[in-house]
């Protein structure tokens, strides 16, 4: 349905015909970490996320795991291999 409160006019899952179904009955606004992200858009009451309604649980652990504006690196860990064994495995 389409939200009728915080975010005037987009489409929202939590709006029913009885008014907004999400904890405290509105969205969050976006918090500091949010800044630069696209998904964040502004509307009428404020800046708003537009996928998720409470921005600071998704960064309340770490990192958000939809931000756009965040690259997250994977660390590889180099294992030390026995060069006897690595010699045993490649003559195979």
């Amino acid at each position: 349905m389409v939200c009728t409160t915080a975010k005037k006019g987009e489409e929202c899952i939590f709006m029913s015909t009885k008014g907004c179904t999400f904890n405290g009955g509105i969205c969050h606004e976006i918090i500091e970490q949010c800044d630069g992200c696209n998904r964040s858009a502004e509307f009428s009451s404020g800046w708003y996320c537009t996928a998720c309604p409470d921005p600071s649980v998704k960064w309340k652990v770490g990192n958000c795991n939809i931000a756009t504006h965040v690259k997250t690196t994977v660390k590889t860990k180099q294992i030390k291999i026995n060069p006897l064994k690595a010699s045993k495995r490649g003559n195979g």
